[in-house]
């Protein structure tokens, strides 16, 4: 069928349920951060032959958030017109009850309620039933394919790397990775970028007085401003993408408008977003990881990395990222996405196990709030999947159409995207 259109959580240390996915759980994820604090990164091509434009602030921005180790979209956004959920689940089903703004299909988990404002107005929707063209179960390869976004193709270019090459005049502000040293793939590509832990770390190190009081960068300046080599020419695009970047230091670490972020990585990182979007500096897209969506055991659980606490904490977030912005938040569009979903049939450890099909979360500008997709009837055997019924990258082609006015087909090569209807003006 086809759809319709705090208490600051604590967060602790968790083992992660999948071997594979251990190395990036929720913490592991920024493990890197801390030993790269004070550093910044600016990425791209082996040669950087000009320094950075002049800033020029970002009509739109777009916040890319990968929920990393499968999220179950099915718990996110709950199927309870469809009764095979329940029959599937007999233990871990969100009862229809509890859901949230429900239609004769779909209903939100009830730990979203924080998002219940963007969804009154409009500006909250979810898109099921997305994914790979085909499925596949690994985290690494298919968050790799994800993010690529070109399958076929030799060439390790992200999808996000190839929408801020669009513009003639890119700087490396134009995109940036928060949360550590290396940038997801998405931004990975031949246009700069600059990953940091933080707003505080995008700054030269050693950017302070030696032993005898002699200012180091002015020292660097010494070395390589006269330096005609690649690697000189690179070191100038950093000085002056750094100093770029200073009005966004220069902003207020305390969140504006009353907003309250939950305790935890995710909150930190979105309200150093938010810093970045009021600096306005021409940024225009911005990626966050958040982990421990690897549900294979506990899915219900209110402990650190259970879907309750995570679909609270994502709320949360989001919606004190939105407060924060205030009047800027018009001219901000989050997606949020996973690298693939999970089975439909509960495991006999109160989780699940890998899948395939899940859902996209999209909010703020842009957005044609509500439920969208098409939906196929769900199966209640072992290995069962929720069939994918629409690419994600025709989600994300009305995204960078609608904000950027984009071309779908230089962002996503061969690929013929069909209509979802969760952006306007496509």
């Amino acid at each position: 069928m086809t759809m319709p259109t705090r208490t600051p959580a604590t967060a602790t240390d968790a083992a992660p349920c999948c071997a594979e996915f251990a190395r990036i759980s929720r913490r592991g994820l920024l493990a890197g951060a801390a030993a790269l604090a004070g550093t910044t990164t600016v990425l791209g091509s082996a040669v950087v032959t000009a320094s950075a434009a002049s800033v020029v602030p970002a009509e739109a921005v777009l916040v890319v958030l990968s929920l990393r180790g499968a999220a179950d979209g099915m718990s996110l956004v709950v199927p309870h017109g469809d009764p095979v959920y329940y029959a599937a689940r007999p233990r871990i089903a969100i009862p229809a009850d509890a859901l949230l703004v429900k239609d004769e299909l779909f209903g939100l988990h009830p730990e979203l309620a924080p998002l219940l404002p963007l969804w009154d107005a409009g500006k909250l929707a979810s898109v099921h039933a997305t994914g790979l063209p085909a499925p596949n179960r690994s985290h690494f390869a298919a968050m790799e394919e994800l993010e690529d976004a070109d399958p076929g193709s030799s060439a390790r270019v992200g999808w996000l790397n190839r929408l801020v090459g669009l513009d003639a005049n890119s700087s490396p502000l134009q995109g940036l990775g928060l949360g550590g040293g290396v940038p997801p793939t998405s931004l990975v590509g031949p246009e700069d970028v600059i990953t940091a832990s933080g707003v505080g770390s995008v700054v030269i190190p050693g950017d302070d007085p030696d032993e005898a009081g002699r200012p180091r960068l002015a020292s660097l300046h010494r070395l390589w401003d006269g330096d005609a080599s690649a690697l000189g020419r690179a070191m100038r695009a950093t000085f002056a993408a750094v100093d770029d970047f200073a009005p966004v230091r220069a902003t207020s670490e305390t969140p504006a408008n009353g907003a309250v972020y939950p305790n935890g990585d995710l909150g930190d990182a979105m309200a150093e977003a938010a810093r970045v979007v009021r600096g306005d500096v021409g940024v225009e897209v911005i990626t966050v990881d958040h982990g421990s969506w690897d549900h294979h055991s506990g899915l219900g659980t209110l402990e650190w990395g259970g879907m309750q606490h995570n679909a609270r904490e994502l709320a949360e977030a989001l919606a004190a990222f939105f407060t924060d912005l205030g009047p800027l938040a018009d001219k901000v569009t989050v997606v949020a996405l996973s690298e693939f979903g999970r089975r439909v049939q509960e495991n006999a450890s109160w989780g699940l196990d890998h899948g395939y099909g899940g859902v996209m979360l999209l909010a703020g500008a842009g957005v044609v709030g509500g439920y969208h997709g098409v939906w196929q009837p769900l199966s209640n055997t072992l290995d069962a999947d929720l069939t994918v019924t629409r690419d994600y990258r025709s989600v994300l082609s009305e995204v960078v159409l609608s904000r950027f006015g984009a071309s779908p087909a230089a962002v996503f090569p061969g690929f013929v995207r069909e209509t979802v209807g969760a952006m306007t003006g496509i």
